[in-house]
């Protein structure tokens, strides 16, 4: 436990030698303008024909940015506020209430841990504690969660219950938009899903520091809430842009397998999350993936339709990850590995 950020982070002047990143990789004192023109979408059906304009905008969002902000989801905004209540009080809790769910071993279904999820190999740590567990089906993991704060496992319940429907059903949209066959992305593709809550505490030096590495998401979509706290960068033309919060909006990321899926029409961002020397961050992520044996591959309807050859090979999930982790996140770099040459 004494490795937690939130341990020792107020303890501290400067930034220990073990968080501070080389020169290439660090934010540093350069001011990283917002993405002005980040897509915001409204999901909101409000008039007949308002779903194929949805689509399309998901749909392009998807194939220039490979990231979108979503308001009007059908996510209640109490419920919202409720679980980020839930993910400061835990974090808030005091060490001995935690202990017994920290863990190095990244095997575990429900784990609270700091920096990633292979601490112990990491030469340089990010600036983050963790709390991730399993939360699909409901029923098989939630007596494996967090028993305080008591309110914890009914409303980060109904909260992980509410985020996968919407995770569907922006599946849907894209499926729909793809041209691809009804109920494509059924249960074999979107069969596993995590929480992952999140606590970055200031930082006396956030130029030196990160609290997520660049990467791009290993799964098939990621729905984030941020908060009203800025951290969030990505990749965009070669350069780094923040990610500004909406209020009540869901930040959501095209994963690396619905890049393969699509042959490679949509995107998948590459993104990092920044540190600040003032307020603590709270983040809470749903990722939507699937089990290890699970087939990927470009979707053959996609490819007969477009008349086009496969980019990517097919490749088990259990391959993906295991090329993810050699490559650090990567996104290129990764999917080099089962790209097809010619």
């Amino acid at each position: 436990m004494e490795k937690l950020v939130s341990s020792w982070y107020n303890t501290v002047k400067s930034v220990p030698q073990d968080y501070v990143f080389p020169e290439d990789t660090r934010p540093g004192d350069k001011i990283v303008p917002i993405l002005e023109n980040c897509p915001i979408i409204d999901l909101e059906e409000k008039v007949p024909g308002d779903r194929n304009d949805i689509i399309q905008q998901v749909l392009q969002a998807s194939q220039e940015y490979g990231l979108f902000q979503v308001i009007n989801h059908g996510v209640c905004g109490d419920l919202i506020k409720d679980t980020m209540r839930m993910a400061k009080e835990f974090f808030n809790m005091p060490n001995e209430e935690k202990a017994s769910l920290y863990s190095l071993d990244p095997q575990k279904s429900c784990r609270l841990y700091t920096s990633s999820f292979d601490y112990a190999k990491e030469s340089i740590h990010v600036w983050r504690d963790v709390l991730k567990h399993r939360c699909h089906p409901l029923e098989d993991w939630v007596d494996s969660w967090p028993k305080k704060p008591s309110k914890y496992r009914d409303v980060l319940g109904t909260y992980s219950v509410e985020v996968r429907n919407l995770s569907l059903r922006i599946l849907e949209m894209i499926r729909e938009g793809l041209d691809l066959k009804p109920g494509y992305f059924g249960d074999e593709l979107t069969d596993v899903q995590t929480l992952l809550l999140s606590h970055y505490p200031p930082c006396p030096d956030p130029s030196l520091a990160l609290g997520i590495l660049k990467h791009c998401d290993p799964y098939i979509i990621t729905i984030l809430y941020q908060g009203n706290t800025c951290g969030l960068q990505v990749m965009k033309d070669g350069q780094w842009f923040g990610v500004k919060p909406v209020a009540n909006a869901f930040v959501v990321n095209i994963g690396q397998l619905l890049k393969v899926v699509s042959n490679g029409k949509l995107e998948s961002v590459e993104h990092r999350v920044v540190t600040n020397s003032k307020v603590p961050r709270y983040t809470i992520t749903s990722f939507i993936g699937t089990c290890s044996d699970t087939v990927i591959e470009p979707a053959k309807v996609l490819l007969e339709k477009d008349d086009c050859r496969p980019l990517y090979r097919a490749f088990s999930y259990k391959e993906f990850l295991q090329a993810n982790q050699e490559h650090r996140g990567e996104g290129e770099a990764t999917l080099k590995v089962f790209k097809i040459e010619g």
